[in-house]
């Protein structure tokens, strides 16, 4: 049997192919429409063999063609852009059937280095529901920050000391009643931020319904002081498939937490963390570890020394670099957070999101 490489360029609404031989000659290349019914096409069209590779460049249509083209029996490779670019035979000469060609060639002769994982459905629904709460917490945060620089220019800072809460706001705005002006301006930001908290407590509840399927995992990571459902979410939904990573120092730089590094020669240097890598997971790892600053936190005596030799937010970083190796570990061995440090024992985790 013919042994066929493909390379795809995908565009939102047409793709283009490269199909090349076992010898690398090319058999065909063309182009179809980037839906359902244009891949089914295309793929009856050339009768591909099943498991046949197929590549193509991260992007936002990467899962949706990977998954119609699992469906049909064969192979997608979702191949990082950045790796494709650096090593094209001819960078400067870029199209949609010059990159087709260059991730069939590469994949043809295994160039490649880097294939991005794909996560099944469910985690990615996850990864999106987050993903649009959190779009929804920096909305509601904006709105804070806007309320306070407006009136910190009117030196009345002090009324808007706490606006994390509905109450909050309606005592704000019965504070500043009198004035016409500022008070336009807080019922403005306050209608947004209420929408936007509506808007979060559905995204929440539909979490809620997704983290059944993870139950036990998700009990196990909140085991850990500072954890909560969202941050157990998270690291569940990120790491995926902890058996992709060697070890926890992989999955930390995975998350970008590890310090970035520039040695050469007698020159050894180490600088801040490198931030590439899960964005939304990094975030919520620092969150979580603004909880070592309390007493009765495992890992509050290795914070307090890090926060005496380098200050407060260099310790946040790395307790949030330890908590993602401690984490990892967590999900790859099955085991719950035991330490000898623990002062008190922690209530049973609940798998139910936080209501305000």
């Amino acid at each position: 049997m013919d042994t066929y490489c493909v390379g795809l360029d995908v565009h939102k609404s047409r793709t283009t192919f490269v199909i090349e031989g076992g010898s690398g000659v090319v058999v065909r290349r063309g182009e179809f429409a980037t839906t359902r019914e244009g891949i089914a096409a295309w793929v009856r069209q050339n009768a591909l063999p099943s498991g046949t590779p197929v590549a193509r460049e991260t992007g936002t249509l990467a899962f949706f063609v990977s998954d119609e083209l699992t469906g049909a029996g064969l192979a997608p490779q979702v191949i990082d852009a950045h790796e494709v670019r650096i090593k094209a035979t001819r960078p400067r000469q870029k199209s949609d059937r010059r990159d087709a060609f260059e991730l069939c060639e590469g994949v043809r002769r295994e160039a490649y280095r880097t294939r991005v994982y794909v996560p099944p459905p469910a985690l990615r629904s996850s990864r999106e529901l987050l993903s649009r709460r959190r779009h929804f917490v920096r909305l509601q945060t904006a709105q804070c920050n806007a309320v306070k620089h407006a009136l910190r220019a009117r030196g009345q800072a002090a009324l808007a000391r706490s606006l994390r809460t509905a109450a909050g706001w309606q005592r704000l705005v019965r504070a500043v009643a009198a004035d016409s002006l500022v008070g336009s301006i807080v019922h403005a930001h306050q209608r947004v931020w209420t929408a936007a908290h509506a808007e979060r407590l559905a995204l929440e509840a539909m979490l809620a319904r997704h983290a059944e399927a993870f139950a036990g995992p998700l009990a196990r990571l909140q085991t850990v002081p500072g954890v909560g459902p969202i941050v157990a979410l998270t690291v569940i939904a990120t790491f995926a498939d902890v058996t992709r990573f060697p070890g926890a120092k992989q999955a930390a730089s995975y998350a970008g937490l590890v310090p970035s590094t520039h040695q050469s020669g007698m020159c050894d240097r180490h600088g801040p963390i490198t931030k590439r890598g899960a964005a939304e997971l990094r975030a919520m790892l620092v969150e979580a570890a603004h909880h070592a600053a309390r007493r009765e936190h495992p890992l509050h005596a290795a914070f307090t020394k890090l926060c005496v030799r380098r200050g407060y937010k260099p310790a946040v970083v790395a307790i949030a670099h330890r908590l993602c190796r401690i984490l990892f570990a967590m999900l790859r061995d099955d085991s719950d957070f035991r330490t000898p440090h623990a002062q008190r024992p922690r209530p049973a985790p609940s798998l139910a999101f936080p209501a305000e």
